[in-house]
C-alpha cells in the first residue's frame, strides 16, 4: 500500500510514518516545517520506502503532484495552537479548514477515494453528555481550533457522499507519548525543568482532562481502519478514564521527586476555549476490538520518560 501523510514531521504523524514503514507499506511525507521537527523523521528518512515533500498544503499544485500515485491519506497536518487561537483567527481556517478542502480535492485530482482524518474532541465543546459519544448533540462551539476541525469533517462526510469516498474521522482526547511537544504535561515539565520550586497553573488544577498515549493510540487507528466499513466512520480515542490537572502534577512531581510551591491562575478554565472536562465515550471502538495498553497515569510516566531523554524538545521552535 502507498499512504500519503501529511504533517509528516509532526508529532502524531511521525509516529504514524514509522508504524506504517515498519509494517513494510510505502510512505510519502508531506510537511511544511512550520512545527514538524526534521529529528522525527530521521529513521524514516533512512527507509527506501520512504519520501519526503516539503511543501505546504495551501500549495495546491504541489500537493495534487506529490500525491500522485497514493492509494490512502492520512491526513494529520494542522494548527493545534487552541490556547492562543484568538490572536491569529485565520491560521484555525487557512491551516485546518481550507488546508483539509485542498487534501480532498488533490485526492479527487489524482483518483484517491480513502482518507483518515485527525479531528478532536474539541468539537464536542462543553458537553452535556459525559462521558461523550460520538452521536451526542453539538454544543455551541468554544474554539477556533475545534470549530475548524468541525468543519473539515463535514467536508470530508460531504465528499464521502458526493465522490464516493470513505472515510476515518478520529475524534482524539489528549495524545502524549514520545515525540510530545505541546500540552499540559509539556509545559509543567519544562517549567520543572527550569525551576522546580515553583509551578504556575493556568486555571484552579480541577480540570478534568482525559489522555491517550501515542502508541495507543496508533493501534486504534491501524485498527479502524482495517475493521469499520461505514462510509463515514467516526470514532472516538481515548481511555475508559480522565484525571485532574492536579492528578497529573502530583505523577510528574513524584516522578521528578520535586515539591514545587504551586501557584494558580484560578478559575475552570485555563484559556478561551479551554474545557474544563473532557472524558469521551469509547465503547464503540471497544466493540470494534481495539482496547489501550496503557492507563493516563503510565502514559504520562513514559512522556516524563521521553522529555528526560530529549530535552532538546523543550526548546525546538
Amino acid at each position: 500500500m502507498k499512504y500519503f501523510v501529511t504533517g509528516a514531521a509532526g508529532f502524531i504523524a511521525s509516529n504514524l510514518v514509522d508504524r506504517l514503514l515498519s509494517l513494510g507499506h510505502e510512505v510519502t511525507g508531506y510537511d511544511n516545517f512550520t512545527t514538524g521537527q526534521q529529528q522525527f523523521i530521521t529513521s524514516a528518512l533512512e527507509n527506501p520506502n520512504f519520501k519526503l515533500v516539503r511543501a505546504d498544503l495551501l500549495d495546491v499544485p504541489s500537493l495534487t503532484n506529490a500525491m500522485a500515485d497514493s492509494n490512502f491519506v492520512f491526513h494529520l497536518a494542522a494548527n493545534a495552537d487552541v490556547r492562543f487561537g484568538t490572536e491569529h483567527p485565520s491560521k484555525d481556517l487557512e491551516q485546518n479548514t481550507i488546508a483539509t478542502f485542498n487534501v480532498l480535492e488533490a485526492m479527487r485530482a489524482n483518483g484517491i477515494k480513502n482518507i483518515a482524518f485527525s479531528s478532536t474532541g474539541s468539537v464536542y465543546g462543553e458537553a452535556k453528555m459525559i462521558p461523550t459519544p460520538e452521536d451526542a448533540p453539538f454544543p455551541i462551539q468554544t474554539s477556533l481550533y475545534g470549530s475548524s476541525k468541525l468543519a473539515g469533517e463535514g467536508l470530508i462526510s460531504a465528499y464521502c457522499e458526493g465522490f464516493g469516498f470513505t472515510g476515518y474521522i478520529f475524534r482524539f482526547v489528549s495524545i502524549l507519548g514520545e515525540r510530545y511537544t505541546h500540552g499540559h504535561v509539556f509545559d509543567f515539565y519544562k517549567q520543572l525543568v527550569e525551576n522546580p520550586s515553583e509551578l504556575h497553573i493556568l486555571g484552579n488544577g480541577k480540570q478534568r482532562k482525559s489522555y491517550l498515549y501515542i502508541q495507543d493510540c496508533m493501534d486504534a487507528i491501524l485498527h479502524v481502519v482495517e475493521h469499520a466499513k461505514e462510509k463515514v466512520n467516526i470514532y472516538n480515542l481515548g481511555t475508559d478514564e480522565y484525571c485532574e490537572v492536579n492528578d497529573s502534577i502530583g505523577w510528574l512531581c513524584e516522578h521528578l521527586k520535586v515539591n514545587p510551591q504551586k501557584m494558580y491562575a484560578g478559575g475552570e478554565r485555563g484559556w478561551i476555549g479551554d474545557n474544563p472536562f473532557i472524558y469521551l465515550d469509547t465503547s464503540k471502538v471497544r466493540a470494534l476490538g481495539w482496547k489501550p495498553k496503557l492507563t493516563i497515569r503510565q502514559g504520562i510516566i513514559k512522556t516524563i520518560e521521553y522529555l528526560q531523554e530529549n530535552q532538546w524538545v523543550l526548546y525546538a521552535r
